[in-house]
């Protein structure tokens, strides 16, 4: 397995997030993004999760809610990745697989746009 700190992959989540554009980030209302170190145990190879509702799907009705959580998950990242190169392109891919959800964007829609 790759060895990374976690601060050192905080740091590539960071620069992923850094890299959305501006126009979009604007858009992103009520979500925080935290990074953990596995997934939940039934699904060990999991990359990243997106909690919440996404603004496609908000009315009248939310107001007062917590925030929507993306989570980006260290172990299995670096345990599918062969190089730091490899773990920097494979978290920006989950980054705006993640984010994508939060505008309502789907997971047939992702796969076909190659954020699978």
């Amino acid at each position: 397995m790759l060895e990374m700190t976690r601060e050192e992959f905080e740091e590539l989540v960071a620069e992923a997030l850094d890299r959305i554009p501006p126009e979009l980030t604007r858009l992103m209302d009520n979500v925080a993004v935290f990074v953990e170190d596995e997934p939940p145990a039934d699904d060990p190879e999991l990359l990243g999760l997106y909690e919440g509702t996404p603004l496609t799907e908000r009315g009248e009705w939310y107001a007062g809610v917590l925030p929507d959580r993306i989570t980006i998950y260290r172990g299995p990242t670096l345990r599918m990745c062969e190089s730091r190169e490899d773990v920097v392109a494979e978290t920006e891919i989950t980054v705006v697989h993640e984010i994508a959800h939060h505008f309502g964007i789907d997971d047939a829609r992702l796969h076909a746009l190659g954020y699978g």
